[in-house]
């Protein structure tokens, strides 16, 4: 009968460290990597064993520089991988020359734990355990077969409603009631692997975000086995998410009593479905109902490497950044500044289509209005904080100067652009700190700066492009004047569009810089 946990899903904030950790500590198999099913701009990864079995996936969704979670009552609040109880010794080993934290070993349920905490501070407990069978182990590695993590063990659950939680999973989940402690009630499925289930009242309530676990996933054999589940929820009461295909399993979902969010999915089709075993995690693929934007989503995902593979090194700079490389490359740098709005990867599609082989950087605004990024302040529409303009502006120059040596940036063949608050942005910082930008692209750029500094602009080139239907175009009339007077050897571009920039847009850029 099958039984017991599908995969558990988490969140996590810096796709690197993450499989730095899972697939180089941890010694998991990256089984899979796509874009996500309801948001195809988060990357979700999924890791296992050799063969991506369910039962051994541990899964994903990168939120890339987002904000972090908070762990509390309605949530999962760690996860156990099984191990053999005789690799302890080993992992404990492996953790100090990993740099890695630990507490422990000590005895849960008489087991012996060795307690750790992921990049993002998820608690991972390796749990030595005759209880759980091991399936197919990746041991690619330079982890000894004996010692290679089996699957998953278990998670912890914390509610407020601790027996409801433990008859719900009972009820739909067939586990079964285990070994007690005062707080926490063990529930045991049939493949042997567990829930414990903590009561957390009075605890605070939990937040999702980065650092956070999102779901626990239980297994089901085929499809009327989860409608047959489906149809027993409802009946009862409980609200449950129609089906979802998602390639690799098909699947509900349903918040059990306590508040935490569960999954029953199928065994089938698996990771096998559209990779060989030997491939396995080694395409990126877009759901196929974003297939349209595939392109578009392929330079908006964050990109990584695996262990011992090269890898771009980020530094910590004033700005969150996104770096995108591609296959082939030029040496020719864009850096690219979003519009009101947007975040670090808004303009990469467009980016990727003005110049196919060149490395795009992308910036996020440190302003928010109304919880959404921008460069600077404003009051209204054509009114502008003046002083936070000229902070952020020298903050943005001292990111410029500071990656020029940390991402061997030559200014003479990086190119700035930026649309609306982003181009208003790069052009006060031509004006306010001059001998920075020499190429900028300024895509319907207004004058914000009420007081123009003195600049000389002889070195730059500038390519300003507005819009015939913007009903702020008019006011880039002034902007252009200004840069023109300061040197600057601009170029002027009308296009048949509004404020939003489009192919004409595309046209107008490729144009010039490969004039």
């Amino acid at each position: 009968m099958t039984g017991g946990i599908h995969h558990i899903t988490l969140i996590t904030r810096k796709v690197q460290a993450n499989v730095d950790f899972y697939a180089g500590f941890l010694g998991l198999r990256l089984v899979k990597r796509t874009g996500g099913y309801e948001d195809a701009t988060q990357l979700h990864l999924l890791y296992g064993d050799a063969s991506g079995n369910p039962g051994s996936l541990i899964t994903f969704l990168v939120w890339e520089d987002g904000s972090p979670g908070r762990v509390g009552y309605g949530q999962p609040s760690e996860i156990s991988l099984a191990i053999a109880p005789n690799s302890i010794g080993f992992w404990l080993t492996r953790a100090l020359q990993f740099n890695i934290a630990t507490s422990g070993p000590a005895q849960e349920f008489g087991e012996p734990v060795l307690r750790l905490h992921d990049p993002d501070g998820v608690i991972v407990k390796l749990v030595g355990t005759h209880a759980v069978k091991g399936g197919d182990l990746w041991v690619g590695g330079d982890i000894p077969a004996s010692d290679t993590i089996k699957r998953i063990c278990g998670a912890t659950i914390l509610t407020e409603k601790p027996q409801e939680t433990c008859t719900f999973l009972a009820d739909y989940f067939s586990y079964i009631s285990g070994e007690k402690t005062e707080t926490i009630t063990r529930m045991v499925s049939t493949s042997g692997d567990c829930i414990d289930v903590r009561d957390a009242t009075g605890f605070w309530s939990s937040a999702p975000g980065t650092g956070t676990i999102d779901h626990i996933a239980f297994r089901a054999a085929d499809i009327p086995i989860v409608t047959g589940t489906y149809d027993r929820l409802v009946a009862s009461g409980m609200t449950a998410t129609a089906m979802h295909d998602r390639k690799y399993f098909h699947s509900i979902y349903v918040r059990e009593p306590g508040g935490s969010l569960l999954e029953m999915a199928t065994d089938g089709p698996g990771m096998l479905i559209d990779e060989t075993l030997e491939k396995l995690g080694t395409e990126l693929f877009i759901p196929p109902h974003f297939a349209e934007e595939a392109e578009n989503l392929k330079v908006m995902l964050p990109q990584f490497g695996l262990p011992k593979d090269a890898r771009f090194i980020y530094r910590e700079f004033p700005f969150i950044h996104r770096v995108y490389i591609p296959e082939t490359t030029t040496g020719q740098k864009l850096i690219l500044l979003h519009g009101s709005g947007g975040n670090e990867t808004s303009l990469m599609p467009f980016a990727s289509k003005v110049a196919p082989h060149a490395t795009l950087i992308g910036l996020r605004g440190r302003s928010t209005e109304e919880g959404s990024a921008r460069w600077f302040r404003r009051f209204g529409p054509l009114s502008f904080d003046q002083k936070d303009i000229r902070s952020e502006a020298e903050a943005l120059a001292a990111f410029i100067e500071g990656a020029v040596e940390a991402y061997n940036l030559d200014l003479q063949r990086t190119t700035f652009l930026g649309y609306s608050n982003g181009a208003n942005i790069i052009a006060a910082m031509m004006q306010l700190h001059p001998g920075i930008v020499r190429n900028a692209v300024l895509l319907r750029a207004t004058k914000v700066l009420e007081e123009t500094p003195k600049a000389d602009l002889r070195e730059v080139k500038v390519l300003a492009i507005t819009g015939d239907h913007d009903l702020f175009g008019a006011h880039a009339l002034a902007l252009e004047a200004e840069l023109r007077g300061a040197g600057a050897d601009i170029t002027v571009k009308a296009v048949s569009a509004d404020h939003e920039i489009g192919p004409h847009d595309i046209d107008a850029v490729q144009q010039w810089l490969t004039a």
